[in-house]
């Protein structure tokens, strides 16, 4: 029985996830985190449902989430098929044993984030209730994809401003974040302070760090040829992983950290599972450690 409220666990891609599942299983990972790209592409989601928890039934690891990651605001056709794939994984999330679904909120390409809300709305407010007749949650990467508040093409849901507008124009309980510090230290944003004020609407996060390179923004700024941040899995970047965790802790959270790989500038290649297996190392250790129970009185 698993008693820890916190999984860690990791992204798993898709294709072939049941069989990516099966290789990495044995490090001890916690939690999936199945991901899709814009669209599902025709996949038999029973079928995949199936496999994955074969490899999954003598552990006590689960399906945390199913993402789709494309535009579904649009307007065309790649927005329909998007918007058809989380329906899909909405209807099908039970299937994996799996109460959320995540990808990007979309945008109006091109325009500023104000005027995505009425697309938003009109896509979402469907979503969202037919996420709560399956007991789903849906929640949003805050990934800016490129874009700024005035222009961008994949993702209004990068910042707290834009997150406000979003919650008000789509006000639901089971409408959230699928958070991480990596994007937000990329816009020089303290994601500490940004947690605690956004805990309770953090329903998943995704692992990922960052380290900046303060000498360069000082001396160069941010907007110059050279580099002054890079994405790095957790345990090897700049925050303080204990202090995320106390913070969920201290909201109520209750749900999976996984670790989004295939970033880290050193940890790559053929060094790439072997920094997830230390960033999964890394965020257990910072979690407390093993869960052990109290004494009974």
């Amino acid at each position: 029985m698993f008693s820890e409220k916190i999984r860690i666990g990791t992204l798993v891609p898709a294709k072939n996830a049941a069989g990516y599942i099966r290789q990495i299983l044995p490090h001890g990972f916690e939690s999936f985190s199945i991901t899709f790209g814009k669209h599902l592409g025709g996949v038999d989601l029973g079928k995949m449902a199936a496999d994955t928890k074969r490899v999954l039934e003598s552990s006590n690891a689960i399906v945390s989430s199913l993402s789709c990651f494309g535009n579904p605001l649009k307007g065309d056709a790649d927005a329909a098929a998007t918007i058809a794939g989380w329906e899909a994984l909405i209807d099908n999330a039970g299937l994996f044993g799996c109460a959320m679904v995540t990808g990007f909120a979309g945008r109006v390409v091109d325009k500023p984030v104000a005027e995505s809300m009425d697309a938003f709305a009109k896509v979402f407010g469907p979503l969202t209730r037919r996420a709560a007749d399956h007991g789903v949650r849906l929640a949003f990467e805050n990934c800016p994809m490129g874009g700024d508040w005035k222009r961008g093409d994949w993702n209004i849901a990068f910042n707290p401003d834009a997150w406000e507008l979003m919650f008000n124009a789509v006000p639901a309980d089971n409408l959230g974040l699928q958070w991480e510090p990596c994007h937000q230290m990329c816009q020089l944003i303290d994601p500490i302070a940004q947690l605690r004020k956004w805990v309770k609407k953090v329903f998943c996060l995704h692992g990922k760090d960052a380290t900046v390179n303060w000498d360069v923004v000082r001396d160069r700024g941010i907007s110059g040829p050279t580099r002054w941040i890079f994405h790095r899995t957790p345990g090897f970047g700049d925050c303080n992983w204990a202090d995320i965790i106390t913070i969920l802790r201290q909201g109520g959270f209750a749900n999976s950290i996984d670790i989004e790989g295939w970033h880290d500038p050193v940890y790559c290649d053929e060094l790439e599972m072997t920094g997830q297996v230390a960033g999964l190392n890394y965020l257990k250790r910072c979690r407390g450690g093993t869960f052990v129970p109290n004494p009974v009185e």
